[in-house]
């Protein structure tokens, strides 16, 4: 296939390429730099996130493109950070689905990037696709976390305001991805428990959805199939969603056994003004699991949070 991956450039992206270009794929990423291709082939195009230009020529005539584009959340929760997460997305999704449009040959798949976060906080049941209450109303929690929900809200509807009847589409509601990779979210995980501060943040009830990198490239792929007919919302998480202080407890355990300290709430604020990210990220309880998936016959290699956390680290210690 041709695989066209807008804001292909991070940690995400990095993993996608590592399973589509062995495979054979030819994989096109859309950045705001233009690269030479690197030593895998890979290309990468200029464009600007927001209007449709030269680049559009790549979707025309490719088997499928995957949008990721989006500015980072791992920052503050400013009113100007918050103006971009929302423009960066909407922007993105709004110029891919243009640009389909106009296309002769359009992609057959087109799979958007959303996130988890889109359903509400909770530590009852998890959400999955079919009963899962999304978020925005819930009581007791901090207003600014309605505008994460209505981040990803409005990042679906641009995808689904498109006006493409020839290419099938799905929004993928990530969880937490965990790669081996400087600079992820396991990377910085990992940080935590090797110097004793991975312990129970505010308790630590509050659950984390995530999915293992390898789990995440698998089930890209599977959507994009030919006879993958999924289409609309489909959850990217592992099927086991665990509190906070047993993820980290396995991760310590991954680790050798590494003590952790516990941090209350306004600790937790204050680390994370200090890393320059907000205590969301932290705190909102996330139990999410992948319904549309395992009813497709998507089989995970990482179902449990222990075997993906022992296996995760291995792959930092080879890494370092």
């Amino acid at each position: 296939m041709k695989v066209v991956l807008p804001g292909g450039t991070g940690p995400v992206g990095a993993v996608l390429q590592r399973a589509l270009v062995p495979a054979g794929h030819e994989v096109v990423v859309l950045s705001r730099s233009a690269r030479e291709p690197g030593p895998d082939g890979v290309r990468h195009v200029q464009w600007d996130g927001r209007t449709v230009g030269a680049w559009a020529a790549e979707l025309d005539g490719a088997d499928a493109v995957v949008n990721l584009a989006g500015r980072s959340v791992s920052c503050r929760y400013t009113d100007a950070n918050l103006r971009e997460m929302m423009s960066s997305r909407v922007d993105s999704a709004r110029a891919v689905g243009a640009a389909i449009e106009r296309a002769a040959r359009p992609p057959r798949v087109w799979l958007q990037m959303s996130t988890a976060t889109i359903y509400a906080h909770t530590f009852g049941p998890a959400h999955d696709e079919a009963t899962g209450v999304l978020g925005g109303e819930e009581p007791d929690v901090p207003l600014y976390w309605e505008y994460s929900v209505r981040i990803a809200r409005r990042w679906e509807e641009a995808q689904a305001e498109a006006d493409t009847p020839r290419t099938r589409r799905a929004a993928l509601r990530t969880a937490m991805v965990m790669s081996p990779d400087r600079g992820s979210v396991f990377d910085y995980l990992c940080w935590l428990a090797r110097v004793g501060l991975g312990g129970p943040v505010a308790g630590g009830r509050q659950y984390v959805s995530w999915i293992h990198a390898d789990d995440f490239a698998r089930a890209v792929v599977h959507l994009l199939d030919d006879d993958c007919a999924i289409e609309g919302p489909v959850n990217l998480a592992a099927p086991g969603p665990v509190p906070q202080r047993e993820l980290m407890r396995s991760l310590r355990r991954a680790w050798g056994g590494r003590p952790g300290l516990p941090a209350t709430r306004w600790m937790a604020g204050l680390g994370a003004f200090v890393l320059r990210s907000d205590p969301e990220l932290l705190l909102k309880s996330r139990r999410v699991v992948p319904g549309r998936l395992l009813d497709d016959g998507f089989r995970f290699e990482h179902p449990a949070w222990d075997d993906a956390a022992r296996d995760l680290v291995r792959g930092v210690r080879e890494r370092d």
